[in-house]
């Protein structure tokens, strides 16, 4: 495969920088005033302790329910079904998904293109089309109104200030905004993906990917023990409990390296550099790099 572009580069047709990174349409005032107003408000470090809790303390509960449940409702077959899917599906978002189509870091031919597609379709994350345009008008508007997952800016302007409006924003930017309509003025970010037969084909077939992600697991899960209580754990840890992980540990992306982390670059937004993420998410969480 050959390197088109450096990481961070989006589509043609978004507005591009002068080094082809996106800049978002944002004046330096802004930026300054919403800086210092989140620097200095005291309900920041509860935030940051509420962001961290919200990352660690369902991997833990996860792990707790693992040593509670083994030998009873999961063993090495569930967890060797649960990684497999979470490795195929956490990659087609990340390197297919993001890096592929989102951000054209590389070229591949067709069926690589569909394959990578259909691994991310399995994570149950929306089409691989609606899902670049949404992460393209991301990074063009990064941290501004029209942010689709800002949890600075909301479509009427700031959250505000306080605890509480903190709290709303990072909702906002880890579930909420999925509640709206997501293809709302998306056309535009997604005009090379629409001539590409093969991400048009994966998503097209996305409800039937979604559904081949929980059938998998179940099949394997019955076809190496033999049981039919062995194809539901594997539908359970494989399907149910794998696309429950993938979800938070992307969207952690949107909220969490956001609002908590480094910030060794100037982005001109709020983007951020969290470890944790970055080990949990395989690298997405070095999100201020990426900006």
């Amino acid at each position: 495969m050959t390197m088109l572009a450096k990481e961070g580069s989006v589509l043609p047709a978004a507005a591009e920088g002068a080094h082809g990174v996106v800049e978002p349409k944002v004046s330096a005032s802004v930026i300054t005033k919403a800086g210092a107003a989140w620097g200095v408000n005291p309900g920041e470090r509860k935030l940051k302790l509420i962001n961290l809790a919200a990352v660690l303390l369902p991997v833990v509960g996860l792990l707790a329910a693992i040593g509670l449940l083994w030998g009873i409702a999961f063993d090495w077959v569930q967890l060797a079904i649960m990684g497999l899917m979470y490795l195929v599906t956490a990659i087609g978002i990340t390197v297919g998904f993001h890096r592929m189509a989102t951000h054209k870091s590389f070229n591949s031919p067709a069926v690589v293109r569909y394959l990578l597609a259909a691994a991310g379709s399995m994570a149950a994350q929306g089409p691989v089309i609606r899902w670049c345009g949404e992460h393209r008008k991301h990074h063009q508007h990064s941290d501004t109104e029209e942010d689709p997952h800002s949890p600075h800016m909301s479509a009427n302007g700031s959250w505000g200030e306080g605890f509480w409006a903190m709290t709303k924003g990072a909702f906002h930017a880890h579930v909420g905004w999925l509640l709206r309509d997501p293809a709302e003025g998306l056309a535009k970010y997604t005009v090379d993906l629409r001539k590409d037969k093969a991400l048009v084909a994966a998503s097209r077939q996305f409800p039937w990917l979604v559904l081949a992600g929980l059938v998998i697991p179940a099949v394997l899960g019955g076809l190496i023990t033999l049981t039919w209580s062995g194809a539901l754990l594997g539908f359970l840890w494989g399907g149910l409990v794998r696309v429950l992980m993938v979800h938070h540990i992307t969207w952690s992306v949107n909220s969490v390296c956001h609002l908590w982390g480094s910030k060794p670059f100037d982005s001109h937004d709020e983007s951020r550099n969290n470890a944790i993420v970055g080990i949990l998410a395989m690298g997405e969480g070095w999100h201020n790099n990426h900006h």
